[in-house]
């Protein structure tokens, strides 16, 4: 993007009446100066430059960023300029995250909840370490870093501009939950069998890469309705989010471009849905589709669809258990008088998307490595920065020192991109469709092995290196990834090397 289109639409985020898709109703806001909106576009401007790393590019989180070491930790430090009056808040908030709950009832009534069905116990057993999640591994591998969305076509849908309208699985509702509490029957496992393919790259290289099929077993309600429309998702990891949330809308939908004007074959879509907390349309920037919109309704939406935690934003003491399961609607809950007839109080549920919103990027390896510069250039060349953007500057804001105003690198731009039909899960979610995924942020991915013991990528976990990963890539990446195959393969592994770094 030219500097001159950046720089008007940093100068908007912070001056004209925000639209319902703009708005940042979740952020307490100080608006930009007209200096301060020149200053950012030309410093978020992607560099032509590979001779040095450039200004503050270390610290892919501004003064957010772990300087702590690169060790399996290195996901759960909180943010570096984390405030007294925000440190025993997000304590607290670790502690609701880690919590193992239980079944109702139960003499425990602060952990009292569970289920009646679920994916897992804790929000920390879907992200080890705040890191990756995987697919299993073997069949007893019971990988609840993984679940499976469900939906049929049709239904109401919201009065938003490309919304696609979609109904839970009348039996199942919205996913699968391979775990129940006593008395209750899980609702099925999960098989997936790999058939591999071979890619031979211009130097002679063969990769071997896995494509999955997916098998819901032993399904314990009955069959599912033949429309089913399935999305198997691995839980991401978790660093940054808060920053996420920080970068002004109107930035990125200015890096927007749906119908290709530019001609580049690059058209980034935003998912617009339909805020829970705020009642009005606001742009997804969370989860592999961008279908949530704030840290704090994709918290609360976590509590009731995986653990069967009803929340105020989610009410549903019964978790995900449909109109159809009549025994597990009826079951004991969690829901207390003291808290207001739910499971967790919003105090918690604050505490916990506070957590969540102060876990630190870690600080960046090797930027000024020779390899690591050529591969930074390898990849900047060859398009990935048309959807991997770069950098972005946050909003200035009242209450939340932390993540102010702050010059990041997650390498994403959060919208929307056809991946291809090799990655397609047929499945739409809000404006997205079954071919696209949101660009996933690529800070800490060097650390994934360090952190989640394993190297797998993409929404399923199917790339088993991130070499795999970029060969997946199709659709709008396909000409990047053409060339990725062609490259030579010093230049390949320059890029793999500027990858490890972030």
């Amino acid at each position: 993007m030219k500097i001159a289109t950046l720089a008007f639409a940093v100068f908007c985020a912070g001056y004209l009446p925000a639209t319902s898709q703009t708005a940042d109703p979740h952020l307490n806001l100080v608006p930009r100066t007209p200096a301060e909106a020149l200053r950012i576009a030309a410093v978020i401007s992607p560099t032509t430059s590979f001779t040095q790393a450039e200004a503050f590019e270390r610290m892919a989180g501004g003064a957010t960023t772990s300087l702590a070491p690169s060790d399996a930790n290195a996901f759960n430090h909180p943010s570096s300029n984390l405030t007294d009056e925000h440190g025993m808040d997000f304590a607290i908030g670790t502690a609701f995250f880690e919590k193992l709950w239980v079944s109702s009832p139960s003499a425990t009534l602060a952990s009292n909840g569970l289920g009646p069905l679920y994916n897992a116990r804790s929000c920390a057993q879907c992200h080890p370490g705040n890191g990756r999640g995987h697919p299993p591994e073997s069949p007893e591998d019971n990988a609840v870093s993984m679940l499976m969305r469900l939906s049929l076509m049709g239904g109401e849908a919201p009065d938003i501009e490309g919304y696609i309208a979609t109904l839970p699985e009348p039996t199942y509702g919205h996913q699968l939950q391979d775990f129940a509490t006593v008395g209750h029957a899980a609702e099925y496992s999960l098989n997936i069998s790999y058939t591999e393919t071979e890619v031979t790259l211009a130097d002679g290289t063969v990769v071997s890469l896995r494509a999955p099929t997916y098998t819901a077993d032993n399904l314990a309600y009955g069959p599912l309705h033949t429309t089913t429309m399935f999305s198997p998702r691995v839980a991401p990891p978790m660093l940054g989010l808060g920053l996420l949330e920080a970068i002004p809308a109107a930035d990125i939908l200015a890096n927007a471009d749906p119908d290709d004007e530019n001609g580049d074959g690059i058209s980034g879509r935003a998912n617009i849905l339909w805020s829970k907390e705020f009642d009005q349309p606001l742009l997804g920037r969370f989860s592999l589709k961008a279908n949530e919109p704030t840290i704090l309704q994709q918290t609360a939406d976590a509590f009731v669809g995986d653990l069967g935690i009803g929340n105020h934003i989610n009410p549903q003491t019964w978790g995900e258990c449909s109109q159809a399961q009549t025994e597990c609607r009826a079951a004991p809950h969690g829901g207390e008088a003291i808290y207001g007839g739910l499971e967790i109080t919003p105090e918690s549920l604050e505490m916990t998307a506070l957590f969540v919103r102060n876990i630190a990027v870690p600080v960046r390896r090797n930027v000024d490595d020779p390899q690591v510069l050529h591969g930074k250039q390898v990849f900047y060349e060859t398009g990935c920065v048309a959807c991997h953007t770069p950098k972005f500057v946050t909003h200035r804001l009242a209450d939340q020192p932390e993540q102010s105003f702050q010059l990041i690198w997650p390498y994403s731009d959060l919208l929307l991109h056809d991946m291809g039909d090799g990655l397609a899960d047929n499945r739409p979610d809000g404006r997205a469709t079954g071919v696209e995924w949101r660009t996933p942020p690529l800070w800490g991915i060097g650390l994934t092995e360090t952190v989640s013991g394993h190297t797998y990528f993409l929404h399923d976990g199917r790339a088993r290196n991130l070499l795999e990963a970029v060969l997946w890539h199709g659709g709008e990446a396909q000409a990047s990834r053409d060339a990725v195959v062609k490259m030579p393969a010093v230049d390949r592994a320059a890029l793999i090397a500027f990858l490890e770094s972030l």
